[in-house]
């Protein structure tokens, strides 16, 4: 994952004028990302992804394609429905639900904000406002019906997977500004994956969705998160090279 290459030699980064990077010019001292350029190709790769995916469930012949892959997981996760799993799917329901969301969103927000850590509290509100746009909205825009024999109880429509989306975005962007990039970030990132992925999943294992519903909900979870760290650290690379170039004197200028 796009964590790290090596802090100590992001501490000795020299501006364009010779001078060592004043941390303090910064949205914060340790910035998020030290290979921001990995972390938007991945990002990208997963918005043409998920993309991709939009498309398919859009365009009726396509659809159509995609919909006897969904039929046949469908068929097969009704087969191996085992109890323990049923409980441990419902659980993860529930953690995914507005009860847990909504005041981790802003429990985190108010943490980074209290903390002043303004490139993490940047990266987590873009990331949470978005992910929550591309929910509802989507939603109605594709008027998807769910799967029948649900084992939870369901509202909206199906396409893009709710809780996918909100697992993807929240799982990777609390990794990221949460934790230092390193070793240990790189650990927990991948944790973050496989969190979202067993959310992702547990929503076709329940029939609320269909496998394309969880496959492009979380693909495009990861991409907002990952995109809005690398964006919103470009911005501040950016804006930061600006400000550190020294003004032109008058005999420049002459």
């Amino acid at each position: 994952m796009p964590s790290c290459s090596d802090p100590q030699a992001e501490q000795h980064r020299m501006n364009a004028d010779g001078s060592k990077v004043d941390p303090s010019s910064r949205l914060q001292s340790d910035p998020l990302l030290y290979d921001h350029p990995v972390a938007m190709r991945i990002a990208l790769g997963l918005w043409v992804f998920s993309a991709l995916l939009f498309i398919a469930i859009a365009v009726p012949t396509l659809k159509d394609g995609v919909q006897v892959v969904d039929d046949q997981v469908h068929r097969w996760v009704v087969s191996i429905e085992w109890g323990p799993a049923v409980v441990a799917s419902q659980f993860l329901d529930f953690v995914g639900s507005a009860w847990i969301v909504w005041p981790t969103m802003a429990g985190v927000a108010g943490w980074l904000a209290w903390s002043r850590r303004w490139e993490a509290f940047s990266t987590w509100v873009v990331a949470m406002v978005v992910s929550q746009l591309m929910i509802g909205p989507v939603k109605g825009l594709y008027m998807r019906p769910r799967p029948t024999m649900s084992l939870v109880e369901t509202s909206s429509w199906s396409f893009p997977s709710g809780h996918a989306v909100v697992g993807g975005a929240i799982a990777i962007a609390a990794v990221i500004v949460l934790v230092p990039a390193g070793p240990k970030r790189r650990n927990l990132e991948l944790l973050a994956i496989a969190f979202a992925v067993v959310m992702a999943l547990s929503r076709v294992y329940l029939r609320a969705h269909w496998l394309s519903d969880a496959v492009a909900g979380v693909a495009l979870g990861a991409a907002i998160a990952l995109g809005a760290a690398a964006v919103t650290h470009l911005i501040d690379e950016h804006w930061h090279s600006h400000s550190a170039d020294p003004e032109p004197t008058r005999s420049s200028l002459s």
